[in-house]
């Protein structure tokens, strides 16, 4: 799921389990329970690296999964791409749009009605957000191949795991060896 604070990506990603039996992980519905914030000293990062563990082993597993992160950079979509391919899987970019108008009242409207399921966005924070969001291309949402790593990487892997440290540990590294 690819998309800015109030696109509807829960939503989405809820509705795609369901129709496609997947495992559906969101790092927001960790981080509020664990920690209270939905970004702690890193500990995001750290999460999200467990996560993609969890559903590499799924995947290896046969079953289905939906990340629900927001990845709104092409390098972590490019990442997770080449993650599922090397894991068997197939793996589908999902872009959900959302204009300036409907973003803020989205997230109005759910601090008001769920507030234990969302903190507090300023209107500075989510221009700043818009501002560092790369909307994929027709290459990425066509399912293309996937571009070599950033100058400076040996690897996808390299990278992902400097990006996510904790994909470093247990079986996720394990399998890239």
């Amino acid at each position: 799921m690819v998309g800015l604070p109030g696109a509807g990506k829960t939503t989405r990603a809820a509705e795609l389990a369901v129709v496609h039996r997947a495992l559906r992980l969101t790092p927001d519905e960790w981080m509020l329970p664990l920690f209270g914030e939905l970004e702690v000293e890193g500990k995001r990062d750290l999460l999200e690296g467990r996560l993609i563990a969890l559903a590499l082993r799924a995947l290896h597993l046969g079953v289905n999964v939906v990340l629900d992160f927001g990845l709104w950079s092409r390098d972590e979509r490019s990442a997770l791409r080449w993650l599922a391919a090397t894991a068997g899987a197939a793996c589908q970019v999902i872009y959900l749009p959302v204009e300036p108008d409907v973003q803020r009242a989205r997230i109005a409207h759910r601090q008001a009605t769920a507030p234990h399921t969302t903190v507090p966005m300023s209107e500075a924070e989510i221009g700043t957000w818009r501002g560092m969001f790369q909307a994929p291309d027709a290459a990425e949402l066509g399912g293309d191949g996937v571009p070599g790593p950033p100058p400076g990487w040996p690897g996808w892997f390299e990278w992902a795991v400097d990006r996510w440290p904790s994909l470093a540990h247990g079986d996720a590294s394990r399998a890239w060896r």
